[in-house]
């Protein structure tokens, strides 16, 4: 793809709808003089994830920790401290709203880049092709995993799909990995051609060496630096580092999976560059929320259960979703618009496991 045709969402009768609900999210803000940014409580969390993913590091660096299986058990938490930080930290940083001050955003978005990615290349993807063209196929990269999976019904199937609801959970698991090792260099030619990095004010120049540079920073600390101190084999620290990548990346893509790729959400086709809906009626039908109801997964996963109120309002942070929901599904209901709900985790893992097996057959 060269460049990226511009799709436009039409639709005047719900113009009303998009209307009253802006009108609403804002009076909320106002009336309990609140700022729309995360505030204090997000900058605890981040805390909290930095913690997750650096104090088990640097207990295993200084030999505190001995035994193989503990060494092993602190891997995993440093996994699940490496997809807190992406959920919790870089996420809202990159939307904007992890502080009011820029220069914190960009300090706290550009933690990515020590974790193995790469800061544009996700704004290029998750940003401006994600969050603008939610689940359509061609643009949408979230719903294009490669070949060997198929997450929309306009993508082409293939023999090896009808397996997919077997082995997707154990690819889930390759994805940071993926990004540290291959994707990030290819996309960076990509979104060169296509033009997003003049989007995102950068150049292509800047963002290779950007990742060359902080891609030799990540291994010298992940694998060099172990390799020197601890006193464990080779493939032992490869497996670690193997851990830390499979635990952050399955639990990354599970719960963005969860949002889109689902029975209840749908997948537009563009008739001649446009699509019938305004662009939030269009969120609402392609986005899903899960266990709304949990307040320890909310906190946890940076309260991207709370998907559709992210995609109608990305600039607004995360620790007021729970607020906002019950203003944004009366008002859907109002107007007759879907709210796409499932009361519980694992009640939405089982929907996706058979919408994997449907888009496989």
């Amino acid at each position: 793809m060269k460049s990226i045709t511009p799709i436009t969402f039409k639709n005047r009768e719900q113009s009303d709808f998009v209307k009253t609900l802006r009108k609403r999210v804002d009076a909320y803000f106002k009336e309990n003089q609140l700022p729309k940014t995360g505030g204090l409580r997000i900058k605890i969390k981040a805390i909290f994830m930095l913690s997750l993913y650096t104090v088990p590091y640097f207990l295993l660096l200084f030999g505190v920790i001995e035994n193989v299986w503990i060494m092993w058990g602190m891997a995993v938490l440093m996994g699940f401290g490496m997809a807190g930080i992406g959920l919790s930290v870089m996420h809202d940083a990159n939307h904007g709203s992890f502080s009011r001050k820029k220069w914190l955003n960009k300090i706290a978005g550009f933690s990515i880049n020590f974790l193995g990615g790469n800061v544009n290349n996700w704004k290029a993807q998750h940003n401006i092709l994600h969050h603008s063209y939610t689940n359509i196929e061609g643009y949408d990269e979230d719903i294009e995993p490669g070949s060997i999976l198929r997450f929309s019904p306009n993508a082409e199937k293939k023999k090896i799909h009808r397996y997919q609801h077997y082995f997707a959970w154990f690819l889930y698991g390759l994805m940071t990995m993926s990004w540290t090792f291959k994707k990030d260099f290819t996309d960076v030619i990509r979104y060169k051609k296509m033009g997003l990095f003049k989007q995102l004010r950068t150049s292509f120049t800047k963002e290779l060496w950007l990742i060359i540079a902080t891609r030799v920073i990540y291994f010298i600390y992940m694998l060099v630096i172990p390799a020197m101190l601890l006193e464990v084999s080779w493939w032992q620290l490869i497996i670690g580092f193997l851990t830390v990548h499979f635990v952050a990346g399955l639990t990354l893509a599970l719960i963005f999976q969860l949002a889109h790729v689902m029975e209840d959400t749908v997948f537009p086709t563009p008739e001649d560059g446009d699509i019938k809906n305004q662009w939030a009626v269009h969120q609402l039908q392609t986005t899903l929320n899960f266990a709304n109801g949990s307040r320890l997964l909310t906190w946890l996963i940076g309260g991207l259960n709370f998907q559709v109120e992210h995609h109608l309002f990305p600039h607004i942070s995360h620790v007021h979703y729970r607020k906002i929901a019950p203003i944004v599904r009366k008002t859907a209901q109002e107007f007759q618009l879907p709210y796409n709900s499932i009361p519980s985790f694992f009640q939405a893992l089982a929907s996706h496991g058979r919408m994997l097996y449907q888009l496989g057959r």
